[in-house]
């Protein structure tokens, strides 16, 4: 019988060659060290979930059930393959509810952070972490005052000693996987606002440069026009200076042009039969004054009407310029 089924001491030969024939593990955890579950706090909000995993949640079991021999990696694929091909607007319903998911769990989150309950249990997880840093060895100083700076980091010190491919694991890297979407969502929405900007801000320059320009071109035909009514305020006080207002007397100057003009309307206008001969001599004078006509019906003065008056008005005189 010992031939048959080897002795205890062959049998642990063989393992220990056939285990030392292998390659050794990646991980930091000692042969024989259990994992021991990371503190969970049950008082916190539900965490997220994405977009990719609602999905999957509503088509794993419809699936399951429609390929029951399919394995449970090969319906995983399954469901990958079918998410990517998702219709945007079908696919955009699983993220606006996970979105929406992101936004009630940061609310609850906040304010659970307020709470004695959160306080509570921060201080179990420090004390927890102190406990395993004052039971290690000076062999493992190194590697506890590592440690020691990771966990004085707040919520984050307990997330590298979250167990892979546990709820809480999952539920971690849901969440943020959610966080990095929502991201770069933001800065996706910022660019582009950015780039509308852009494009108004150079918009609205060309539109100043535009009104710049006519800025300068309407300075410069002011100046004009300025140039015209000078010119014509002097013709006019020269042409007028022999023509006294009658009553007062008051002949025109620089400075008294547009008022005299305005007199002289009124007083033509008032009474025409009267001022016969004062008509004939002003309609003489505005005929000397023919080559400035334009200037008057371009610049916009108070005399224009008297003008035309003198020269249209059926009243006093039948208009030979008319």
């Amino acid at each position: 019988m010992d031939e048959q089924t080897g002795s205890p001491a062959a049998n642990t030969d063989t393992s220990t060659q056939r285990n030392g024939d292998e390659k050794p593990r990646r991980g930091s955890w000692t042969k024989g060290r259990k994992r021991k579950k990371p503190m969970k706090d049950s008082n916190a909000p539900k965490a997220p979930l994405t977009g990719y995993v609602r999905f999957m949640n509503d088509r794993r079991e419809q699936l399951r059930a429609e390929r029951p021999d399919v394995p449970f990696p090969e319906i995983t694929r399954m469901l990958g393959n079918e998410w990517s091909k998702l219709p945007p607007e079908e696919k955009q319903r699983y993220l606006d509810e996970a979105e929406r998911d992101k936004e009630r769990y940061m609310r609850e989150l906040e304010k659970y952070q307020k709470t004695e309950a959160y306080k509570h249990f921060t201080r179990k997880v420090q004390e927890k972490q102190k406990g395993k840093r004052h039971r290690g060895d000076a062999g493992h100083q190194t590697a506890s005052e590592s440690l020691h700076e990771k966990d004085v980091e707040g919520k984050d010190r307990t997330v590298f000693d979250i167990p892979i491919f546990t709820e809480e694991f999952l539920n971690h890297s849901k969440a943020r996987e959610a966080e990095m979407r929502q991201l770069r969502k933001t800065n996706m929405e910022y660019e582009e606002r950015n780039a509308a900007l852009q494009k108004h801000v150079e918009s609205m320059r060309g539109a100043v440069e535009r009104l710049e320009g006519d800025v300068m071109q309407e300075r410069g035909r002011n100046g004009l026009l300025r140039q015209h009514l000078e010119t014509l305020r002097q013709a006019l006080t020269s042409s007028f200076s022999s023509v006294p207002l009658p009553g007062s007397g008051e002949t025109p100057t620089l400075e008294t042009v547009d008022s005299y003009m305005k007199k002289l309307h009124t007083i033509i206008v008032s009474n025409p039969q009267e001022h016969e001969n004062l008509i004939n001599t002003v309609r003489d004078v505005v005929n000397r004054l023919d080559r400035y006509l334009s200037a008057f019906l371009w610049i916009s003065l108070r005399i224009p009407r008297f003008l035309n008056f003198c020269f249209c008005s059926d009243q006093i005189i039948q208009p030979k310029l008319c």
